[in-house]
């Protein structure tokens, strides 16, 4: 440290009290003083609530969203004059040590006038403008400092006034949508719970819903762990615009839109996903096609990727219907392949398999990598051990839905 660095840091330390000292002097003029009170309560006194409120009325109603005011504006007046002398009390209490009733009322008056939040808090800063304004009109110059001292307290009074505002503003919007999406889940409750819904019925849901009953819906069903990323899915296609409904059916969650769902490539997510897709030619056929969508959804493997449309699933559909009542379709085959060594029966299996995938003996013997009379031998050896020509669309049915 050279020698000038070394004098200034010792003038920075001998300064540092006397900082502090000013510091602290200009704290307490920011501060109320024993004899502040008398005059203070006169000033306040001094107030005109009828005043403050036909300040404020001027500058509300050119407030957005208050312009058209979307209360009545004997309402809007009544308010105003509430908080001006709820104000006036806290800063003649030096501040709120509670909750205030009319902020309450003001924010959940707001909320169901569908305000916005940042309307209603440009309209209440307004309170704190005019009542400033009036404020330091009816001071003398004598009281410039008296007032300079009590502006923290204006300042903590007004914004508690404001927070309470804005809470009592967030919880009845809160309230609100929770109200709507009872109601909403309510309706398409409706949709699931009622077999024979009438047109009446279906056409008052469908107006509560925001749906043409006649227009299309497009139905999707996702279980275990792809219920997770049907729930992304679906607030992608809210945030880009559209609207989805979900019910759920038992452990299987169901989501329904009657948008395109072209949005932000949402259509070929879903066609990527692993769900049941559906689709519903109208409402009144929305509960038939949940159930399919469930069905399909429920017969994805492990392994498998895509979504599971009726084309893709309808053979697992049918395997399993006929498992559940005890109907094995291919019991015979599984049979009669047990008679073969594990190399032959591999072959033609895999053989028979890329013939059902592709209908034809070239396209399956380019799948196979081998010569076309070689799949041609394969398949009549097949039906030889078998019993079934898998060349035959009556017997081939068999194994599609057996193999599914």
């Amino acid at each position: 440290m050279n020698e000038r660095e070394g004098s200034e840091g010792q003038r920075q330390v001998r300064d540092q009290p006397e900082q502090d000292r000013q510091t602290r002097d200009r704290q307490l003029q920011d501060r109320p003083v024993p004899g502040d009170e008398r005059r203070w309560l006169e000033l306040l006194d001094a107030l005109d609530i009828d005043e403050l409120t036909a300040r404020f009325m001027t500058r509300v109603v050119r407030v957005p969203g208050y312009d058209p005011a979307p209360i009545p504006v004997s309402e809007l007046r009544r308010t105003g004059r509430s908080s001006f002398r709820t104000l006036i009390d806290g800063l003649r209490a030096g501040g709120f040590d509670g909750p205030v009733a009319v902020s309450t009322e003001v924010g959940v008056s707001r909320a169901r006038a569908g305000i916005p939040l940042e309307a209603l808090m440009t309209a209440i800063r307004h309170d704190f403008n005019v009542l400033w304004e009036v404020l330091t009109r009816v001071a003398s110059q004598d009281d410039a400092e008296l007032v300079i001292r009590h502006t923290g307290i204006v300042l903590s009074t007004v914004d508690e006034y404001v927070s309470q505002v804005q809470q009592a503003y967030t919880a009845e919007l809160a309230r609100m949508r929770a109200e709507e999406s009872s109601v909403r889940q309510g309706y398409i409750a409706g949709l699931f719970q009622d077999l024979d819904p009438s047109e009446e019925r279906l056409a008052t849901i469908a107006s509560a819903l925001g749906i043409d009953p006649a227009a299309t819906l497009h139905v999707v069903a996702a279980r275990g762990e792809d219920i997770s990323a049907l729930r992304v899915l679906v607030s992608d296609v809210e945030r880009s615009g559209g609207e989805v409904f979900t019910h759920h059916l038992g452990d299987v969650l169901i989501a329904f839109t009657s948008s395109t769902m072209q949005g932000q490539g949402i259509e070929q997510r879903i066609a990527e996903a692993r769900v049941g897709l559906a689709t519903a030619p109208e409402i009144a056929h929305l509960r038939r096609s949940a159930l399919t969508a469930r069905d399909l959804a429920e017969v994805l493997h492990p392994d498998d990727d895509g979504a599971m449309t009726w084309r893709r699933g309808w053979a697992r559909l049918a395997s399993r219907s006929l498992g559940e009542a005890s109907n094995s379709v291919i019991a015979d085959v599984d049979e009669a392949l047990a008679g073969c060594g594990a190399a032959e029966r591999e072959r033609l299996v895999e053989a028979v398999r890329a013939y059902l995938h592709s209908g034809g003996i070239g396209a399956s013997a380019a799948e196979l990598f081998c010569h076309r009379n070689t799949v041609a031998n394969r398949l009549r050896r097949f039906g030889e051990v078998t019993g079934v020509d898998p060349t035959i669309p009556a017997e081939a049915a068999r194994l599609v839905v057996g193999w599914a």
